[in-house]
């Protein structure tokens, strides 16, 4: 499969072929099936985020005990390994200088 360029900003969970604002965090080049899995670990990050913020509300469950957010961190360190895996030069370079992927 052709592989395009895209535009990643994980905060707002944007792919973007077309490069506006500040959707340009990372660049990838990618074909439709890993961009798919990209979106589908995005997609997953997000469920845990809204799961981690309705246990917020509940003042007797321990942050540390929650699974939601041990669900999130781990959806985090796969979004970064794949944009990595995806990334040029630039990408890749920054996301090793966050050094995340341990």
């Amino acid at each position: 499969m052709e592989k395009k360029k895209y535009f990643v900003n994980v905060a707002t969970q944007e792919i973007s072929q077309i490069q506006v604002g500040d959707n340009d965090d990372f660049t990838i080049y990618a074909d439709d099936e890993e961009v798919f899995l990209l979106r589908q670990q995005l997609t997953t990050m997000h469920d845990s985020d809204i799961r981690s913020f309705w246990r917020a509300h509940v003042p007797f469950e321990q942050y540390h005990n929650d699974e939601s957010n041990d669900e999130y961190d781990e959806g985090l360190v796969s979004v970064y390994r794949t944009i990595h895996k995806l990334g040029d030069e630039k990408t890749k370079d920054h996301i090793e200088s966050m050094g995340i992927l341990g």
